[in-house]
């Protein structure tokens, strides 16, 4: 029972979805991350629905794929967004280990975090008008399999990594988890989503795998030389990053495939 008050917890805390909400207790955070990936289900779900919706109705590329970039931040209400912006500011600061993390707890955005923003929702929606004009049902599949494979990650992050601070998100969920069952689970997901891949394009499956393991390395190395260990914040940026990148990826090898 507590796997499926972990599943509501997941979702209610990382989506906008109308969801009952569950006491967070220490048993049912064990099994949270377990569930991350779902919502990563529900936000490509989504945004596919979107965008078949937007062929149906007969939109332009370029309003399909500009209000479909919105559809990810509507669904998570930005919880990862947010920690994409305030790992810009702090990264940006070059400053010692504790003012960073001193940053990311800042609720205010910086100049680097708005700018980031925007050239981040620039390129999102440039990237998806192209991936939504060039009408490829495989590319556009892959593209939403990449929403549960980039939270599996993000998740192991959490559950992996050693942990910046003895607080936060962060720090519940990784100080609750059941790291065995959660590192199992997650790898389980990973797996599924990369066969689903591989099933639907070989070449780009592999791109992608080298792409995301090494970037995933990257992130590591990131976390503990700058940070001193992975934080929520963090985790969310790496979410954004991999989604955007995995979506050149696709974009641009549909374009070199045509």
């Amino acid at each position: 029972m507590d796997g499926v008050y972990g599943l509501l917890i997941a979702f209610s805390m990382y989506s906008k979805l109308p969801l009952p909400m569950v006491e967070w207790t220490k048993p049912r955070l064990k099994y949270v991350m377990c569930w991350f990936p779902a919502v990563g289900a529900a936000c490509g779900g989504a945004l596919w629905l979107w965008l078949w919706l937007a062929k149906r109705l007969g939109l332009d590329p370029a309003a399909a794929g500009l209000l479909g970039a919105g559809i990810p931040v509507l669904v998570t209400g930005g919880i990862h967004l947010d920690g994409f912006l305030d790992t810009l500011d702090a990264r940006s600061s070059y400053g010692e280990r504790e003012k960073k993390l001193e940053i990311l707890k800042d609720p205010h955005a910086g100049a680097f975090a708005i700018i980031g923003a925007c050239v981040y929702f620039l390129a999102y929606a440039g990237l998806l008008i192209q991936l939504y004009a060039d009408g490829s049902r495989e590319n556009l599949a892959a593209f939403f399999l990449v929403f549960p494979i980039e939270r599996a990650f993000s998740g192991l992050s959490v559950a992996s990594f050693p942990c910046a601070k003895t607080s936060g998100l962060a720090y519940a969920f990784a100080d609750g988890a059941h790291r065995q069952s959660v590192r199992l689970s997650l790898f389980c997901w990973i797996g599924a989503g990369f066969l689903a891949l591989f099933r639907l394009n070989g070449p780009l499956a592999l791109l992608l795998l080298a792409a995301g393991g090494g970037f995933f390395g990257y992130y590591r190395r990131m976390c503990i030389k700058e940070f001193g260990g992975i934080t929520g914040d963090l985790a969310g940026w790496f979410l954004q990053v991999f989604e955007l990148g995995a979506l050149a990826v696709i974009t641009l090898y549909g374009r070199w495939a045509a």
